[in-house]
């Protein structure tokens, strides 16, 4: 029987301000000025009125002024200012049956843009909702085979730039995290969020990890990484699912609870110091292939068919491991060679920038 060794208390959790009483979604918005915004809007509505009193000037022998008699470019524009505000004094009036006739086809058109325009700002309020649900119904039709991760701390940003490192986009990743500020700040970088518990199978169902193809546990604390590996395995039985824990103890009880890998972080880090003490040029090495997308990187991919039937040590990659169904071989095994067509190799090979990494699983 396991324990599961509980570390001090998640950061992000502690904060009352933080508190979420359900799971909510949030999508990136795209960030815009204030004030760039009010002054398209003038522009617009100055444009409009520039265009009422040159089509009024243009007919301006159909128009009468009760004062004069006469029409000048002062009248237009007084006339346009009052007709697109709707006052409407009557001092000067359509009377030919063309200014009429525009007025009816153009001008009422014109006016009733120039309040569109001028109420955008309370029009856009009331849209919001309808427009953000109509996003969430796009995002969620949409949504398929994606990665969801759930604590957007540390070792989840770590995870979330290896992905996007080996050619994973941003629209196919979902965070879940109890902070609402955290979730922010997602948002913010391009990923959609939702604020709200991972142990709890409705806030996952809110991130589709029914759907999902793998998911990434990060959590600040063992015992949430345990109930979140068990909702997740629940609700998606066959996505693959890869757990952090602080403490290697707690390691086989992730395993246990459905997590196909389990990353010890505090060993890890622990290995990797020793490494570094007794070779700094090794650490240096494992610290560079840890490092997705820069130097030297770990890359799993099926093995060609020119590959096929050859000697591990013959392929052009530097083959360190070979898996084949559910074994993975040493290179120096016996039964590693030769290669067969339905294995597929771990292989260290030099990045390419702005080249995905990693082959897209066959369907």
């Amino acid at each position: 029987m396991f324990h599961v060794k509980l570390p001090s208390r998640d950061v992000m959790a502690r904060h009352a301000d933080e508190k979420v009483t359900g799971a909510r979604i949030h999508l990136p918005r795209r960030s815009v000025d204030p004030l760039r915004q009010v002054g398209r809007r003038l522009l617009m509505a100055l444009g409009v009125l520039f265009l009422t009193v040159l089509i009024v000037y243009v007919d301006r022998d159909g128009y009468h002024d009760n004062a004069n008699e006469t029409v000048d470019f002062l009248d237009c524009a007084y006339y346009a200012t009052v007709t697109l505000s709707t006052t409407g004094y009557g001092d000067i009036v359509p009377f030919s049956d063309s200014a009429r006739l525009v007025n009816i086809l153009v001008i009422t058109p014109l006016r009733v843009l120039f309040l569109i325009i001028l109420v955008g700002t309370t029009l856009e309020v009331l849209t919001e909702r309808t427009r953000e649900e109509f996003r969430l119904k796009k995002w969620r039709s949409h949504l398929r085979d994606h990665t969801v991760i759930v604590g957007f701390g540390t070792k989840g940003r770590s995870a979330i730039q290896t992905l996007c490192a080996t050619g994973l986009r941003k629209d196919q990743i979902v965070i879940v995290d109890p902070s609402g500020k955290v979730i922010e700040a997602a948002n913010v970088d391009g990923f959609v969020g939702v604020v709200g518990d991972g142990t709890r199978s409705d806030v996952l169902l809110r991130a589709e990890v029914q759907r999902a193809r793998q998911v990434v546990i990060a959590t600040q604390r063992d015992d949430t990484a345990v109930l979140v590996t068990l909702t997740a395995r629940q609700l998606n039985r066959g996505a693959k699912i890869v757990a952090a824990v602080r403490e290697e103890e707690n390691a086989p009880l992730l395993r246990q609870s459905g997590a196909d890998a389990v990353i010890t972080s505090a060993s890890a880090a622990g290995r990797l110091l020793g490494l570094s003490v007794l070779s700094p040029s090794a650490g240096t090495v494992m610290e560079d292939l840890i490092q997705q997308g820069s130097g030297l990187d770990l890359v799993e991919r099926p093995v060609t068919k020119a590959e096929a039937g050859r000697s591990v040590r013959e392929t052009d990659d530097l083959v360190v491991s070979v898996l084949r169904g559910h074994r993975l071989l040493g290179y120096d095994d016996p039964a590693a060679s030769p290669l067969q067509l339905t294995d597929r190799v771990i292989t260290i090979v030099r990045a390419a920038p702005g080249i995905p990494l990693t082959t897209p699983p066959e369907d």
